[in-house]
């Protein structure tokens, strides 16, 4: 623990660092909820409910729109927590460390995740209603109807050539080196909101593609899942996380190209 100097020169009495302290009980409360999403998702699978969480269901001869958007928006949350927070929990640990001397830490730290959440669910809600447009230009053409591997091999291509992309580059640094995120830096709730909110667009903008491949399986497949957050966790946080991004790349287009060829069981 660390001591603070007396009034006459002596050592006072040890205390605890309050900005640690402040954000001790806070991260294995995400870890909680990260293992927790992971066994909704392991559950859904092995009861054969899956398919009830994935999106496709709630378009294609669903309930209606006003309740399908919020069971999506739920399902989509726990794929969020289960593969964004682990590539986000070194930043969120930075940044809510920072935050344990405001006056209200806690209101701060909540604002924060509120902040980073707010940015995937606005992807989750673009994404879906994205699909729903896609159903209907599918609908149209039995052509397209008849070959649904086109569009997983054009998903698969496009978060491939993605990975080689400048923004991602630029993104992914961002998200890796947020800045803003000292542990010094104390905003205030508000404050707190907007640093959430550019660290999730920052990672947002690095990872949608990969997101996009997840939103397009749902819980269909564990391997994709497990897959795609080690993937994501890597670039966020290792060493050469930058360098995997285009090397990531080169495998999703040969896997797009081998979909091109026929249908293949990537969503068993």
């Amino acid at each position: 623990m660390p001591q603070v100097a007396g009034v006459h020169g002596g050592t006072a009495a040890p205390r605890l660092d309050l900005p640690a302290a402040a954000t001790a009980w806070r991260l294995p409360l995400v870890s909680t909820a990260i293992v927790g999403a992971w066994l909704v998702a392991i559950v859904a699978q092995l009861t054969g409910n899956a398919a009830a969480l994935h999106h496709h269901a709630l378009i294609e001869k669903g309930p209606a729109l006003w309740v399908g958007v919020p069971l999506f928006l739920l399902g989509w949350q726990v794929m969020v927590v289960a593969m964004m927070l682990p590539a986000s929990l070194p930043t969120i640990r930075m940044a809510w460390r920072g935050m344990g001397g405001a006056p209200r830490p806690r209101l701060a730290a909540t604002a924060f995740m509120g902040g980073y959440v707010l940015a995937w669910t606005t992807f989750g809600l673009v994404a879906f209603f994205g699909d729903l447009g896609l159903h209907h230009v599918v609908d149209a053409s039995p052509w397209l109807a008849g070959r649904p591997w086109l569009i997983e091999a054009g998903v698969l291509a496009l978060a491939g050539v993605y990975q080689f992309a400048p923004r991602k580059q630029r993104s992914l640094e961002a998200c890796r080196l947020p800045a803003g995120l000292l542990p010094e830096h104390v905003p205030s709730a508000r404050g707190g909101f907007r640093l959430g909110l550019d660290h999730g667009l920052d990672c947002l903008g690095s990872s949608w593609a990969l997101m996009l491949l997840m939103f397009a399986q749902g819980f269909a497949n564990l391997w994709w899942m497990a897959a795609l957050t080690a993937l994501m966790a890597y670039e966020a946080n290792g060493r050469h996380g930058q360098r995997a991004a285009p090397v990531a790349g080169a495998v999703l287009l040969v896997a797009g190209l081998a979909v091109l060829s026929g249908p293949l069981p990537i969503t068993t």
